[in-house]
């Protein structure tokens, strides 16, 4: 494939180093794709004859559904396709690469896969996000205490809580959207890095594989990597708030709390202890939380510094993106389940809510509405321990500001959040 000016083939130390089917197969529906377009503009540019192209196409498709050999030994995804035809259209294979290269090739791959991998993370996302906001429909009036340093702090509902996590899943959802608009242009046609010497219209071409635009630079065509980078930082993004929810769903289902309790489907058990039920899912999301920071973190040193065009360092751009993709593939449904089949103790969350401590705020703010300034007030409070006259339904009906804690305002966020995400 690459052969031609080397009067010996790569050794085995160089094929195990440089090699990359073993991971970058995944590719193979993208590659397939972005072959087909770049055959049909081919023959539209006259380098293929109709019966040529009709050929390649028919071939490229029965590659695609074909399953790949275990004992392959192609180098790379493009090689595995173009060996895969030269098997069965001989010479006419290698007419398919005219005016191509691997770098073009590979870009291209690697952008349509992630459109994919951004959409599905959004569908995902907005399960969970919607599992979250319809518990916060039913739970819009349930009190709970809200803590901060872990302490014990004022009353607020668990459909409050839950809305904070819908929050959070919304802007993770206009990062993927974002990162999906910047990245949808086509580099096939930048060829190695100085664009293809063919009269390919590139702006029909990337209409064809689905992209808003032809990228408008070939040096930067095929050396970006901004979308891949993006992604991982919206899926680390993601990933951070999943463990948030992960740490207070921890804490929620502590045996120190009760006032939650993890479907039985979605804990483990002890092989020592009997009486234990264990939050594994949540743990492991806070695991791959870590792990997803170390992969961004690595991904933007791989791309630091690196030369126009392509260098050989981009190759390993995959793995991350696709660990990644499969790791957001099973968190976020796990995570759905659980939100679906928590159960609450309402009793137990209403009685720790209208717990004097939580109450000291609400007493603080009735000594500032007689004229007392709030400071006075604090110290009063904090001194005389001074108890709130109100109970805690009335305490939370107060706060009935936008963004606030009164069950009004959270029923109307929760069905707000519902029409959005459906």
């Amino acid at each position: 494939m690459w052969g031609g000016r080397f009067s010996e083939g790569p050794s085995a130390l160089l094929r195990a180093l440089n090699d990359s089917f073993g991971f970058d197969r995944e590719l193979l529906a993208e590659d397939v794709e972005g072959s087909i377009a770049w055959a049909k503009a081919l023959a539209s540019a006259g380098v293929l004859t109709p019966v040529e192209a009709d050929a390649l196409i028919a071939a490229l498709v029965r590659v695609g559904e074909a399953s790949i050999p275990e004992d392959s030994t192609a180098e790379d995804v493009h090689s595995y396709v173009e060996d895969a035809l030269r098997s069965t259209l001989g010479p006419l294979a290698g007419k398919l690469h005219t005016g191509r290269s691997r770098n073009d090739q590979v870009a291209t791959d690697l952008k349509l896969w992630l459109k994919k991998a951004c959409v599905d993370a959004s569908s995902l996302t907005k399960e969970l996000a919607h599992a979250l906001a319809t518990r916060a429909v039913a739970e819009a009036a349930t009190p709970m205490p809200a803590y901060t340093h872990m302490k014990q702090a004022e009353p607020v509902t668990f459909g409050h809580w839950c809305m904070a996590y819908v929050a959070m899943l919304q802007r993770d959802l206009t990062r993927f959207a974002d990162a999906l608009e910047r990245g949808d242009e086509c580099p096939l046609g930048s060829a190695a890095l100085a664009g293809t010497p063919l009269a390919i219209d590139r702006e029909a071409l990337a209409h064809s594989l689905g992209f808003a635009r032809a990228t408008a630079n070939s040096l930067d065509g095929v050396s970006d990597r901004d979308f891949a980078a993006e992604y991982l930082f919206g899926a680390t993004m993601l990933l951070s708030h999943l463990s948030k929810l992960a740490e207070d769903l921890i804490f929620l289902t502590s045996d120190e709390a009760a006032y939650a309790e993890l479907p039985d489907s979605m804990a483990t058990g002890s092989s020592r202890m009997p009486h234990k039920k264990n939050p594994d899912v949540l743990e492991l999301t806070r695991g791959h939380a870590g792990r997803a920071i170390g992969e961004l973190t690595g991904f933007l040193a791989l791309l630091k510094g690196l030369p126009l065009a392509y260098n050989k360092d981009l190759q390993l751009d995959k793995e991350p993106l696709f660990r990644m993709r499969a790791t957001l593939a099973i968190m976020l449904p796990a995570l759905t389940a659980i939100v679906n089949g928590l159960s609450i103790d309402r009793e137990r969350l209403r009685a720790a809510a209208g717990s004097p401590l939580l109450m000291a705020t609400d007493a603080a703010d009735q000594l500032a509405a007689t004229g007392i300034p709030f400071r006075e007030a604090h110290e009063i409070v904090g001194r005389e321990g001074k108890k709130s006259a109100s109970s805690v339904d009335e305490v939370l009906a107060r706060k009935n500001v936008y963004g606030g804690t009164a069950p009004e305002r959270v029923l109307a966020a929760a069905k707000a959040a519902l029409e959005t995400l459906e």
